[in-house]
Parts: C-alpha cells; structure tokens; sequence
C-alpha cells in the first residue's frame, strides 16, 4: 500500500475531513523522521589510523553468543589473534541449536523462535561479513491473538512518521480511531515515547515499572491492550517488572525511532545452520583458536590487568561441599550447592554415596532427577542421562561429572578429582562476553580486588524463567493463517511459531505426515505462576487448543519442553548500577545485552553492539581505526 493509497483509507474512515493539513507541509515531514546514524564514540578524526596491527596482538574473548562472535571477527580482522572460549559445545548462545531422534528421523532443535530486524543493522553486518546466504523470508506481518477479543493484524507499516503510527491505528479493529481523536489526550503518553532521550528518560523512568508508567500516564487502555502490552512482553520481562525507561528505549529502537518501520524476517532453515555456521567458518579463516566445551574459572588479575585466563578442569582437586550426612537418604538425590557455585547432586545407594556434578555437559544448565527414568534431566535443552551420569539422549555428548565422596564423622565432604596442572590462557587483552549468571560466576571466583566493578557485576539479574515447548502433531493446524502469532491474555502462551509453514525439514515432514510442528513459548513466568513442568505442559496445552480448535483432537507424536532462565533482567533500577564496556581493569572488557550503553539497541543487536564496542575500545588503544557502529536515532522525533 503506497501512502496515498493507506491516507485515503485511514481519513475515509476516521470521517476527518482536511486532518492531512496537521502534517502536510513536506518540509516538516522531511524534518521529522527518523534516519539512521553512526554511534558516537568521542573520537575527532580516525582517517590517518591504521587497519591493523603489524605485530599480532593476544586476545581471549570468554562466550561465543553473539556478542563474543562479535568482538572475536573485529579482532581477528585487526590482526590479534584470538582465543574464543565457549563453555557449551556449540557456539552461538541462544542461536545453537542441536538435533534430535524423532519419529525415524533426525531434526533439528533450537532455543526458540528468533525474528531478525532490518534495525539489525551490526547484526546484519555480521552476517554479511560471514557470507550468510539467502536463509531468510520477510515475516508476513504481526498478528497477535487474544483470548478475550478478536485477531489483530499489524502488517508492515510505512516509514514515515506519523503514517507509521496512524498506520498501527489503522489496522486494528479495536482501535477506533474516532474516539481517539475526539480525545487525543490519552494518546499523549504514547507521543511521549516519540521524545526518548538517554539521559531524560533514564533520569525520570527508571524507577518505575512500565505496567505502572502507563496506569499513572492514563495511556488509552484500549491501546495499551491491544499494542503495549503484548509487544513490551517480547522483552522477556514482565510487564509488571520491566522498567518503564527500559521500555521506551525498546519502542524506540523496534518501531518508533526506526528508519525501517516494522519489517522482519525469518530464517527458512534452523539458526544453527543458517546463521551460526558460517560465522563460526567465518571465524576460522580469521585465525580464531575456538575452545568450545570448556568453562572458564576465573580471570588472572596483576595489579590493574588481567594476565591471562584460567579454564576450569585445570589444577588439583578441592572440596566442592560439606553435608550433613542425615541429609542424604538411601535411592534419594538430594541437592545442593557448592563453595563454587558448582550444583552437586548426591544419593546414598546400597550403603555407598555417589555425587555428580549437576552441571549438563550441553551448556552448563543444572540437572534435576528425573524419576520416570531414574536419571538425570536438563529442563534447558532436555538432555537426558542415565543413574549414572553417561548420556541417553539430547545435546550433551559427554556424562556428568563424577565426584568424590568421604565420610567424616557425621559429615560427607564432596571433592572435585585431580586433574593435573592448571591450563591459563595468556593475553594482551579480555573480553568477557558470557551471560549474566556466567560472568558473575567468573567474576565471584576472581580476585579483582574491584569492589565497586564486583559489586556491580554480583548485582545483575536474570529475568523470569521462560518455557519454549515444541510439538510434533498428527493433525495440521488448519485455522492458522500466519507462521508466527503473538498471543495475548493466557496465563502461559505469549507465542506460537508454525515451523512446518517455514522452515524445512518441518515443511516436507508435515507434507509427507499430514501433520504440524509447533512451538509454544512463555515469555516470562511470574514466581505466582510457577508450577510443575507438567502442569505448564497441560496449562499450555489447553490454550493452544482454545486458540485453535482443531488441536483437541491431535495426538502428541514427539515433543521437546525447555524451561530456562538466561534473559537478562531489565527491572526498575537496574540500569544505574550496571557496568559499562570498560572496567577499572585497564585491559578488560566486557560485552553482552547486559552491559550499559547509551546506544538505542536491544536483544539480539545489543549483544552484536556491544561485542563491536569492545573491540572498538580495544582498538583506541593500540591506535587502530575503530569500526563504525551504525544505530538507529540516538534520541526521538520529539526529544
């Protein structure tokens, strides 16, 4: 729909003779719209600065999500050679993906549902760079089902502002855009969001929750239903929970401040394969040294630098925990934590006590007993292993650790084995680029002697754990017009994701089947809500069956059920305590969605963002010529 075409449509129906007229003038049109730019970083001229280094620099990046992708390509490209340290045996963080046996045939299986934005625009250099093919179709448009009120369908909206907005308001068919009119002042706090600054928005709104931001400013609830709510969920943070700056920051960065309007797409085959394998091939060219599968123990601090970077596994072994012996029972797995954050799990069976490392190979997810099988589950990746740690199925692919158990008095000490000396990876430089709950571990066992750098580090969060469960059916989903749906006032559901209508092989399994594959997602479930895997599966289930009717006759013929907790938190507060890129440590860096940054970005392009900006910072200091980092407007329309 060109724009005359849409302003005929959205003035025949709103009855608003002449309203054209408030933004007629070209110029201001020409004026108020978003365009894209280049981040900042205080540098005044970088044209006479080298590419790369003549002698090879050392540099160990610790992650290989997104983020340390990111700083591990820049480097590399600047002639330093890089170590990447990943403690899972796959690299790409939320993006990895693995297969599964189901049904006779061999599938792959991922985190969940990822769309990518054309404001991706780091990301998608990234994946330029990688030399990432044609993977991708644009995403039909945004439908989000409710329980208690019809379909709502937002396609891709026009760029400029404000057609962009009138064309949201134009598209639903809840929102009547006369009583809007008639009293535009409820939709003022929403033309509020339109006036982002950092530091203003930061200063006035952090403080509050977004649920409550938007009861106070009395925002249109029709609007804050059908709109605000839904999408703000995406965030993987409660609405309830999310800090309201935060929140302006992400309507800024997805629609409101965004040259390229609502457009999306989706990748046609799994991530793993489309996106991840040819940045990790990338990489390799680069000369980049990958160490996957092994867990970092802590960072190696002389005096204000870091040293080197010490991998877990080296060393002599310790003791991991002391029990009260009356505490284990015999054919019972009790749970507890060690000193060092390692989860361990111990029983008493035929009168001798056996512990494991609860740590899943995978990607370092806790294990649970699993009491069908009488071995051990990853609720994350649903790895399964048998009674004595060794791997029936899932991603892992070695077994639980096994530890040491002796009896002292009424005491059990657990000890860790001996495994020889300590493996420390020298460097020029560190990025650490895990996620919150790895980096804290990291950080908790170095002696940085940093007290405000550590106490900013320990006081990150996680947001609510999340469910991403995948079904294979027997039957079709016959209703469902679209590949993706965002859903809506369900205790559990806040999506679901059709692949068999876009990613092969699901397309040719449910051809050749006559049946579907699908994934229902949980965003964030409030501490109120938490029950029983089973009870979210059965909850979950139900309400895929109101969404779609058809499905209560469906059988179950294979399915993958995750629950996990690794989204960042971005609660009321948070965002003045965070740390920055740079640390007092004059040659650590960090990276992740959950570092402090001015910049507009979020998710996914944060963590591509950031991993820039460390290498970028690194870079200042060896006079090399930074990489520009092209964003979205720094501020709103109206700021």
């Amino acid at each position: 729909m060109d724009r005359r075409e849409f302003l005929g449509k959205f003035f025949k129906r709103s009855g608003i003779a002449g309203g054209i007229a408030a933004v007629g003038a070209a110029g201001a049109l020409g004026y108020y719209q978003p365009r894209k730019e280049i981040y900042s970083e205080g540098e005044e001229d970088a044209d006479g600065l080298k590419e790369r280094l003549e002698e090879p620099g050392k540099a160990v990046v610790v992650g290989g999500g997104l983020a340390g992708i990111s700083a591990a390509m820049e480097l590399a490209r600047r002639n330093f050679e890089v170590t990447l340290v990943e403690a899972s045996a796959e690299p790409g963080g939320k993006l990895t993906g693995w297969e599964v046996d189901a049904l006779g045939t061999r599938f792959p299986v991922e985190h969940g549902f990822h769309g990518y934005f054309n404001q991706y625009y780091n990301l998608n250099e990234m994946f330029a760079e990688s030399g990432v093919g044609d993977v991708f179709m644009p995403a039909p448009g945004y439908p989000v089902l409710f329980r208690e009120q019809p379909l709502e369908v937002f396609g891709n909206t026009p760029k400029l502002f404000p057609f962009n907005l009138f064309s949201v308001l134009q598209q639903s068919s809840s929102l009547d855009v006369i009583p809007i009119m008639k009293d535009f002042r409820q939709m003022l706090p929403v033309l509020d969001m339109f006036r982002y600054e950092y530091d203003r928005t930061f200063e006035r709104y952090d403080g509050v929750d977004f649920l409550t931001f938007c009861r106070e400013q009395e925002i249109y609830e029709p609007f804050l239903r059908t709109v605000l709510h839904p999408f703000s969920d995406a965030t993987m943070n409660r609405m309830e929970v999310l800090s309201a700056a935060e929140a302006i920051r992400y309507f800024h960065f997805y629609f409101m401040g965004s040259p390229e309007a609502l457009g999306y797409r989706i990748t046609t085959r799994n991530c793993m394969d489309a996106l991840i394998r040819p940045m990790e091939r990338r990489l390799k060219e680069l000369g980049v040294r990958m160490l996957l599968g092994k867990k970092v123990s802590r960072i190696v601090v002389d005096g204000q630098s870091v040293s080197g970077v010490e991998l877990d596994g080296g060393g002599s072994g310790g003791l991991v925990v002391r029990v009260d012996a009356a505490a284990v029972r015999e054919g019972e797995w009790a749970s507890f934590k060690g000193g060092n954050g390692m989860p361990v799990l111990l029983t008493r069976r035929d009168g001798e006590y056996i512990a494991f490392d609860a740590t899943c190979t995978h990607m370092g997810c806790p294990v649970v007993p699993d009491e069908k099988s009488e071995g051990f589950f990853c609720p994350c990746h649903a790895g399964m292993f048998d009674g004595n740690g060794a791997v029936v199925s899932g991603p892992p692919e070695t077994p639980l650790g096994k530890l040491d158990v002796t009896v002292a008095g009424q005491e059990l000490l657990v000890f860790s084995g001996t495994t020889g000396g300590k493996e420390v990876l020298e460097c020029d430089y560190c990025v650490m680029a895990a996620d919150v709950s790895g980096t804290k571990r990291i950080v908790e066992r170095s002696a940085m002697r940093q007290p405000e750098f550590e106490s900013q580090i320990a006081a990150l969060g996680t947001a609510d754990p999340y469910v991403v469960w995948r079904l294979w059916l027997d039957k079709p989903l016959t209703s469902a017009e679209y590949p993706f749906y965002t859903v809506a006032g369900y205790t559990y559901t806040d999506s679901i994701s059709l692949f068999s209508r876009f990613q092969e092989p699901f397309i040719s399994w449910s051809k050749q089947q006559g049946g579907s594959v699908v994934e229902l997602h949980a965003y964030a479930i409030a501490p109120g809500d938490m029950r029983s895997d089973e009870v979210i599966k059965q909850t979950m289930l139900r309400e895929m069956h109101h969404m779609f009717p058809e499905t209560r006759d469906a059988r179950i013929l294979y399915d993958v059920y995750m629950q996990q907790q690794n989204f960042t938190r971005w609660a009321p507060g948070d965002h003045a305590g965070r740390p920055v890129s740079e640390t007092p440590l004059d040659n650590l860096f960090l990276a992740g969605d959950w570092v402090k940054v001015d910049a507009p970005v979020f998710l996914m392009e944060a963590a591509a963002f950031t991993g820039r900006l460390a290498a970028n910072a690194i870079c200042r200091k060896e006079g090399l010529k930074p990489t520009p980092l092209p964003i979205v407007p720094m501020d709103g329309l109206f700021a």
